[in-house]
């Protein structure tokens, strides 16, 4: 099997943008041309596009060859759109790693993109709640905060997490993205203001969840034999790993374990030949600050109801056992749904290249990318090492 290397990297700024999806398309292209100046467009012989509500939120349900036509490639080997919720950015890295092993493609770029900020924010919502099944769950109100207040008021009262104990999750995360200028939210706030914010599905308030938020990011991949040709530090995908529970929320096997998640998580790592414990760094899907807490502990960084006391004690800090979520997370620099799992690669290859700003660097050989989507009935993995 070929090796396969992220080698170039393209972010736009992230927030409430007046930029439609294609020009945000076009601003992270172009950053991403900027970083590889020695690619010639005509080597790119195949696209993925990974996107989640393009359909609804953007009015295109035919993106890939919208985005081609938006940065110049005539792909001649793939071109697609990966659609997994909040995994379809690293759905679309996953997609096109398979190309480049398979021999199908040798230079691949990877866009995740999404416009979500639309003039009527009820449109936005019930958009969001088609992710789940429409039927059962849609109807009754379980989108995304209702949902996750559920497992939160669960772990609450299987373990003794507590409302502090998340608020610290959101305080660690926005310390974060004060240093990152693509940020939607680049300001640190205080324990006492994310408990005092408005409350949302109790226990989560407004600070204990991600923001909508419009963005892009791309990502140029390749084999390991030309990765030398486009940087001098090239990132190698060494593990992937990805499973699935049920849709329903009456049928997820727990609401404080995700099993699909140490699922993932373990075939990534035998896939790298290493351990959670060999990370420099990690990029997790912080949603909502329950999640961070959970994917501390199935990640198997902690015990099972220690999550709460991991971030309190800092461990998810820099100087902390395992820096996470160092752009910020979903909760410091937003979740433009498709996008987030592309930006997650990009953070720890910027991060391998000391690309960062020094207040957030933390270096490192290996990294660690996770998303989940829905409720949480999906978990991606991805094993980062840092070539040289």
């Amino acid at each position: 099997m070929r090796k396969v290397a992220i080698v170039g990297t393209g972010l736009t700024k992230w927030g409430v943008r007046g930029a439609t999806y294609k020009e945000l398309v076009q601003e992270a292209g172009k950053d991403l041309f900027d970083d590889v100046p020695n690619l010639d467009k005509p080597e790119v012989d195949s696209l993925f596009v990974g996107s989640a509500l393009v359909d609804r939120l953007a009015f295109q349900a035919y993106p890939a060859p919208i985005v081609a036509e938006q940065l110049g490639l005539k792909p001649s080997r793939m071109a697609m759109r990966t659609e997994m919720a909040c995994v379809s950015g690293q759905s679309a890295i996953r997609v096109a790693y398979a190309s480049i092993v398979s021999g199908l493609s040798d230079v691949a770029v990877v866009v995740g993109a999404e416009k979500m900020n639309l003039p009527s924010m009820a449109e936005v919502q019930s958009s969001m709640a088609c992710v789940l099944d429409r039927e059962w769950d849609g109807v009754n109100g379980l989108n995304a905060p209702p949902y996750f207040a559920l497992v939160a008021q669960r772990h609450m009262h299987e373990y003794g997490t507590t409302e502090e104990q998340m608020a610290e999750v959101s305080v660690k995360n926005h310390d974060h993205a004060a240093t990152n200028p693509y940020a939607h939210f680049p300001k640190r706030v205080t324990k006492e203001k994310v408990l005092g914010s408005t409350r949302i599905a109790p226990p989560l308030k407004l600070l204990d969840c991600s923001g909508i938020t419009d963005g892009a990011a791309a990502v140029l991949m390749t084999h390991g034999d030309a990765a030398k040709r486009f940087t001098d530090t090239p990132v190698f995908i060494e593990g992937l790993g990805q499973a699935q529970s049920g849709s329903l929320v009456v049928n997820l096997e727990s609401l404080t374990t995700w099993l699909p998640l140490k699922r993932a998580a373990a075939d990534a790592f035998k896939m790298a030949g290493v351990t959670v414990h060999d990370m420099d760094l990690a990029e997790t899907h912080d949603c909502f600050t329950i999640s961070e807490i959970m994917e501390y502990e199935d990640l198997g960084l902690c015990g099972k109801g220690e999550g709460g006391t991991y971030v309190t004690e800092g461990q998810s800090r820099i100087g902390g056992e395992l820096p996470t979520n160092l752009r910020g997370g979903l909760l410091g620099c937003g979740h433009p749904l498709g996008a987030t799992g592309v930006a997650q690669a990009i953070e720890v290859t910027r991060q391998f290249r000391a690309q960062v700003p020094q207040e957030r660097y933390v270096g490192g050989d290996w990294g660690l990318c996770h998303n989940l989507s829905g409720n949480a009935n999906n978990h991606a993995v991805m094993v980062l090492h840092r070539g040289g």
